[in-house]
């Protein structure tokens, strides 16, 4: 049996107990093959084109659906990194900047925020709301309406985000809100030149 790492690369095969799995392929209900190994057909797997991927800082494309008082940058889709059931990104609000009220369809969202206060605010008029740190992470359940606040005036506010979804789905609302969007300190472009 051809086994995935190191010894799998050189071609070298690997004698194992009849029937038995190497741990990498083994699942937490018993012996179960990978889809990567089925779709193989016993050939070696070609890790550069399935393997890892690393996106770095510089390669985020901004060329994703907007919600006013936000930039959003998508890092992991399928386009990039061959992703087929996550989308991640960062996201970033302005010092005082509020977004508009918005929801993300069907999909579910978590937030990692990394710098910065950011205020949610989330309900039919928005009118339930709860403040996160750094080191805190948001859940954002299916069509839930919200907005993000930056909770500072003279801080950025940045955060990971990540969808359970390729789709880039994103429904601005038209509601009343108790903070209004507003794209925060003038001078402040939410959309960077590129």
């Amino acid at each position: 049996m051809l086994i995935p790492g190191p010894a799998r690369s050189s071609g070298h095969k690997v004698d194992l107990p009849s029937g038995e799995l190497p741990i990498c392929m083994r699942s937490a209900q018993g012996f179960a093959a990978t889809k990567m190994q089925s779709s193989t057909r016993g050939l070696p797997m070609d890790w550069v084109k399935h393997g890892v991927k690393i996106v770095h800082s510089d390669e985020l494309d901004l060329n994703t659906p907007q919600t006013s008082g936000m930039t959003r940058a998508a890092a992991i889709t399928h386009a990039r990194a061959g992703a087929s059931k996550l989308w991640a990104g960062t996201m970033m609000v302005q010092p005082d900047a509020k977004t508009g009220p918005h929801h993300h369809g069907e999909l579910e969202t978590v937030l990692y925020v990394v710098k910065g206060r950011i205020r949610m605010r989330w309900g039919d008029q928005l009118e339930l709301s709860e403040e996160a740190g750094p080191g805190d992470f948001i859940y954002v359940p299916p069509y839930v309406p919200h907005q993000e606040i930056n909770a500072s005036p003279d801080e950025i506010c940045e955060a990971v985000v990540v969808r359970d979804g390729q789709d880039p789905i994103v429904v601005n609302l038209d509601l009343h809100t108790p903070e209004p969007a507003s794209a925060g300190h003038r001078g402040m472009p939410f959309h960077p030149d590129r």
